[in-house]
């Protein structure tokens, strides 16, 4: 007598199918992965997902290379919320190549990440100062900012976001809501105050 007999029709083995979708799901988490590492799909709008192509002046093939390996392992440990894991890549590439801006950004969030304001605002204007136009800087700035308590920094800082960033950006929403709020804040604290 065979054993699947004995089960109720429609109640099959079904460890084949089950095989072949665990095929199917690590291959497709596979898929996820390259795409994330390789910054084509699922691009994190704060996070430069590509390290720059020429940023490394004067650098090796095998230091380019470090560079941009280190920069991805840092992104995806960003994506992953392991923010001291992408804090030790981006501390590597820094230490490779200090004028590259993107890197200044992005370990500025893995801090905000950590609310080690004051680190992420140093990360944040370094990077302006490198590069003025790296818009996302300004947004992590005013983050950084307003976890410091300094309101008025982060409205400014979070102006110049809105102001420098296209109007597409689809971060601008959040900017001007961030903005709305902080400002109201300020005028309820200035009209409880003159009371």
């Amino acid at each position: 007598m065979n054993w699947q007999e004995l089960l109720p029709r429609g109640s099959r083995d079904t460890r084949r199918r089950t095989l072949a979708l665990t095929v199917v799901a690590i291959a497709a988490g596979g898929l996820v992965i390259a795409a994330v590492s390789d910054g084509s799909v699922f691009g994190w709008r704060f996070s430069t997902t590509r390290a720059p192509e020429g940023g490394q002046a004067g650098a090796t093939d095998r230091t380019r290379q470090e560079i941009h390996e280190r920069f991805q392992q840092g992104v995806i440990m960003l994506h992953a919320k392991r923010h001291e894991h992408a804090m030790t890549a981006f501390h590597r590439v820094l230490e490779l190549d200090p004028t590259m801006p993107e890197a200044h950004v992005n370990m500025g969030f893995a801090l905000i990440g950590r609310e080690r304001y004051g680190a992420a605002r140093d990360f944040f204007d370094s990077a302006i100062a490198l590069r003025k136009e790296q818009v996302n800087a300004y947004y992590g700035l005013a983050l950084a900012l307003d976890g410091l308590r300094d309101r008025a920094g982060a409205i400014g800082a979070m102006r110049a976001f809105v102001h420098l960033s296209r109007p597409d950006d689809p971060y601008q929403r959040k900017a001007q809501a961030a903005l709305w709020e902080w400002e109201a804040d300020r005028e309820q604290g200035g009209a409880a105050r003159t009371r």
